[in-house]
């Protein structure tokens, strides 16, 4: 596959502090800080884990807002080999309390605004210490704050276990979609394969500037924002939160900032958005990456219309392939393909035995190589159910062409079997959001009153706009075949949504239900 250089993280931030020490590593706020003085706070981060007695293979779990500590903790844990698992910040107290018994995890580091969900996970958990990022009024013994840990500590530089490329770095759990989250084992190696593989494609040099405003617990983020710029010895503009949105552009233009990520929602905002004159004068983006969801054709021609600069590149991926599978390339872009897969990295596309499709056909998306998980921690049998013989099965349904360009038709657990038609609502969804007032729009299948299932529709409208059911039926039928049409029509104020702008149909499907009961 790869020559990899690299062992662990820490390699890279040390071959940093030593070769290019004064090169700024992050900038947050009005803040910044150079490769040297990071690795010093990893040192000090680190030297105080060793004293509460963390050491390899220990579990030690973020709950962190998007900061430099997120980093700090991060990069300081996997020194000793021990092994980070970054939490969804949006999730409940007992949410994140599966999550630290599932990984038996020891220490835990929470900024203090999630301290609602957060403060009584001692007791709920084997967790032994709690280390607070932000303010925090009462500490003790068991609760310590993160900025006495770096103002008081020596920096301490040896490592007794030096982790290697094939061990446990993180653990990142999906999103549990059906049933309890899953975490996905990811190695050194994993998150090497797929920074190599991105890295062929779009070249990255120290003097690019990448800019974090998603949050930094999810896959896409991590490995694309956080630790590719790392390992390229990059700057990285840290913004702590999403709103206003006015600061993300403003941001972008004062660091100069080169690659630009985000997901659908950002980049629909950005093509409608009121751009001050002077934008597109200054503004240094080549490249736009998009991930986590589907953008629209719409989104595309009018991002593309407006900003002639940069490329827009969508990509695909999942958690399991930590978590870049494929790419649109900067020299040639398919509307609504997800690109061909990165270097180092096979697809095919299959039916249910696992016999590979010829091109064209829809079925089952399947991944290997050097970027698949380790597997899911403490379920063998999830795992082996889900890769086979190397083979990752992704759960997505879609076809490639004769160049490898992949199309993500829909999620295989959302595919509409109708009367024995298959019906994609992802296709039903497209034609939606092309409607004029509609922003987003989510197909589910609802069984009817003669155990047939159907498509029903849930539409999220532009702000202040209002739609008319028969006309909107009307556009349908002139652009769907009739059993494509969706039985019920919702309007919702918001459509429910994960961290990175998801849509969450088990939520809908959860409304329905509650509806009928």
């Amino acid at each position: 596959m790869f020559d990899y250089k690299y062992n662990n993280f820490y390699e890279v931030l040390t071959k940093h502090a030593i070769e290019s020490p004064s090169q700024t590593a992050y900038f947050i706020d009005n803040k910044k800080i150079d490769f040297y003085r990071l690795k010093m706070k990893v040192d000090t981060f680190a030297r105080f884990l060793e004293f509460v007695g963390v050491k390899k293979g220990d579990k030690v779990a973020l709950v962190v807002a998007n900061s430099l500590e997120f980093v700090i903790a991060l990069l300081a844990s996997t020194k000793l080999g021990a092994v980070a698992v970054p939490i969804n910040t949006f999730l409940k107290e007992d949410e994140i309390a599966y999550i630290l018994n599932d990984c038996e995890a020891k220490i835990l580091v929470s900024s203090s605004k999630f301290a609602k969900n957060t403060q009584n996970l001692i007791e709920k958990s084997k967790i032994e210490k709690i280390i607070w990022e932000g303010e925090r009024i009462s500490l003790d013994e068991n609760n310590i704050s993160f900025k006495e840990i770096l103002s008081n500590l020596e920096s301490h530089e040896i490592i007794h276990h030096k982790p290697k490329i094939d061990d446990l770095a993180l653990i990142i759990y999906t999103s549990g979609t059906t049933g309890k989250p899953k975490g996905a084992m990811i190695s050194y190696k994993n998150i090497f394969a797929n920074i190599y593989g991105i890295s062929k494609l779009m070249k990255i040099t120290p003097k690019d500037r990448f800019i974090v405003y998603l949050p930094m617990f999810h896959s896409f983020t991590l490995t694309v924002t956080v630790l590719m710029p790392l390992f390229f010895g990059s700057g990285v503009v840290i913004i702590r939160s999403i709103m206003p949105f006015s600061n993300i552009i403003k941001q972008t233009l004062l660091k100069r900032v080169t690659i630009f990520t985000g997901v659908p929602d950002v980049y629909n905002a950005l093509s409608k958005a009121k751009l001050p004159w002077y934008f597109h004068f200054f503004n240094k983006v080549k490249f736009y990456v998009s991930g986590a969801a589907a953008l629209s054709e719409d989104t595309l021609k009018r991002f593309k219309k407006r900003f002639k600069k940069g490329k827009l590149l969508e990509g695909y991926g999942l958690s399991e392939a930590s978590p870049v599978v494929s790419v649109n390339l900067p020299h040639k872009q398919k509307p609504l393909s997800v690109g061909p897969a990165i270097p180092g990295v096979e697809v095919k596309i299959v039916d249910e035995d696992m016999v590979e499709l010829p091109r064209g056909e829809v079925g089952e998306i399947i991944v290997k190589g050097d970027n698949v998980m380790m597997g899911y921690l403490n379920r063998p049998e999830a795992t082996s159910e889900t890769i086979i013989n190397g083979w990752l099965k992704t759960g997505d349904l879609g076809k490639m062409d004769e160049e490898g360009f992949i199309y993500i038709v829909d999620r295989k657990k959302d595919l509409i079997i109708s009367k024995g038609i298959n019906i994609y609502p992802r296709e039903i969804e497209e034609v939606l959001i092309n409607y004029p007032s509609i922003k987003n729009a989510a197909v589910i299948g609802v069984k009817d009153e003669k155990g047939v299932e159907v498509p029903v529709a849930y539409l999220e409208l532009e702000e202040g706009e209002s739609i008319d059911e028969l006309k909107v039926r009307k556009y349908l039928k002139e652009n769907l075949a009739n059993f494509k049409i969706p039985k019920s029509i919702y309007v919702v104020e918001e459509l429910p949504k994960n961290a990175t702008g998801k849509v969450l149909k088990r939520v809908l499907r959860e409304m329905i239900k509650k509806e009928k009961s």
